[in-house]
């Protein structure tokens, strides 16, 4: 057994602590380990070696986190308190020396001597505060001898927030009654404790607080600023943020048509059109969607065209956003270039709301090559004047992506082998759509300025006329007196 110790609680650091991004919040944690009789000796360390491996991704310390062990079969046994130990070593090391009680599995019991001994001031607990959690990881593999439901909801009530881990044959419904909610995030099953291991990570996420802005873990589109377990975006000089708190413009009164022209063929998948609709939300944030500002409207094309809606039919995000959700996946062929020409022909027509005068921008989005012909049809969109972005996914060509796209192609196309690293794409593709300056007005501007110079001229020499006049009627005056 000493060999197995040695070799068992041999544990790496975790990726995050290491990296020096997550530090765990104020936390008091008790682990609620079973150990009855279902439970043999070899599972029991397996269990210690799950425990040791979430500590050693903790914060330990006085002010940080601190942990408590209680171990239960038909009695209850306070294995480590939270006062104990200050320091990791010396908490791994009390780990390890936890033994198997091997009887019933009175759960409920050591729920309620959680509640009235481990989560104590006496045993170590801080004073309840919003700043400080109290957590309880409860670790079992069988039908309790007890009843749970109650006591767990006094244990929650108390401000104990209840993970719930079944292992093998433990009976489902009773982790739902124990766990807090949402049941999603707070109860978990493992087939055997030989698997228990890959649950280390999840644990040691959820008391961690990362730099959100270090880890990439943000959709600030210019500056991330960290603040703890959170982050605020901000712009670089010359561009606004955007209501949505994330997005820069460098002109946010522009007005601008978008339409989406989107691939929805056999090949994309189910799972993966679900990413495409979330990226396509992801630009939408981006923009200012108003009456008087972008208008957008969405295009799926696969062996057919079909408009899911026109131009001006959403003039606000909420309403927006819920139609491209509810876009239904088509499958079949990838008849990009007959796309191109719906989107020419059709989509940027007064007919289907496309506002004369305004800068025209399409957004296609394919993930193969297409079946019929483009070059015709990309050539004609980019002579109407409309700016055209490209965007492939898999087995995309680059060069129909560059055919497709508006100069510099540098700036308007953009590629990726895997559908999830589309929100990458969707932080770099920025529709930067200034007002260009009219050249009428301008013209105008000239014109009236002329005017202006001809006319104080005019005045100069009229100011000017009149001063020798009145210089020579003072003259005659004297010479008459």
């Amino acid at each position: 057994i000493k060999t197995i110790h040695n070799n068992l609680f041999s544990v790496p650091s975790s990726s995050c602590v290491a990296a020096g991004l997550c530090k765990t919040r104020p936390t008091d944690i008790v682990f609620i380990i079973d150990s009855s009789r279902s439970v043999r000796p070899s599972e029991f360390e397996q269990v210690k070696v799950f425990l040791a491996k979430v500590i050693e991704g903790l914060d330990v310390g006085p002010n940080a986190t601190r942990v408590g062990v209680v171990n239960y079969a038909s009695r209850v046994k306070n294995e480590v308190s939270l006062k104990t130990h200050r320091t990791k070593a010396g908490l791994i090391k009390a780990v390890t020396k936890i033994e198997p009680l091997s009887t019933g599995t009175m759960t409920g019991l050591s729920i309620q001597f959680a509640i009235n001994v481990a989560f104590s001031e006496a045993e170590g607990a801080r004073v309840k505060s919003p700043d400080i959690s109290k957590v309880a990881i409860i670790v079992t593999d069988g039908r309790p001898q007890d009843s749970v439901k109650d006591v767990a909801q006094r244990a929650r009530n108390a401000g104990i927030e209840i993970f719930a881990i079944g292992v093998g044959r433990v009976d489902m419904s009773t982790l739902k009654q124990m766990a807090s909610d949402p049941l999603d995030d707070h109860v978990d099953y493992v087939e055997s404790y030989s698997v228990i291991e890959k649950l280390t990570k999840k644990f040691q996420e959820a008391f961690c607080v990362s730099d959100l802005c270090a880890t990439g873990d943000h959709d600030c589109e210019q500056v991330c600023i960290s603040s703890p377990g959170s982050f605020k975006c901000a712009c670089k000089d010359g561009f606004t943020l955007m209501d949505n708190g994330r997005s820069c413009s460098a002109c946010s009164n522009s007005a601008t048509d978008v339409v989406f022209l989107i691939d929805g063929s056999k090949s994309v998948r189910p799972e993966n059109f679900e990413l495409v609709k979330k990226w396509i939300n992801q630009i939408v944030d981006k923009l200012e969607v108003s009456d008087s500002k972008a208008h957008v409207g969405l295009v799926q094309y696969s062996s057919s065209v079909r408009q899911e809606f026109p131009l001006g039919r959403y003039n606000n995000k909420k309403d927006l956003k819920e139609a491209v959700k509810k876009m239904a996946y088509m499958e079949r062929g990838t008849m990009t270039g007959q796309a191109l020409r719906y989107l020419t022909d059709n989509s940027f027509s007064a007919g289907q709301g496309a506002r004369p005068g305004i800068t025209k921008v399409g957004i296609v989005f394919t993930d193969g090559r297409s079946q019929d012909y483009i070059g015709e049809a990309a050539k004609k969109a980019k002579q109407h004047g409309f700016k055209m972005y490209a965007v492939g996914v898999g087995n995309a060509v680059e060069d129909e992506l560059k055919e497709i796209a508006s100069e510099p192609t540098g700036e308007h196309y953009f590629y990726t082998a895997d559908f999830k690293a589309m929100t990458q794409i969707a932080k770099k593709l920025q529709i930067n759509i200034c007002p260009e300056e009219d050249p009428c007005e301008c013209d105008s501007l000239v014109k009236f300025q002329k005017k202006v110079e001809d006319a104080l001229q005019a005045l100069t020499k009229k100011y000017i006329l009149y001063n020798g006049m009145s210089k020579r009627i003072a003259l005659l005056e004297n010479k008459i007196v």
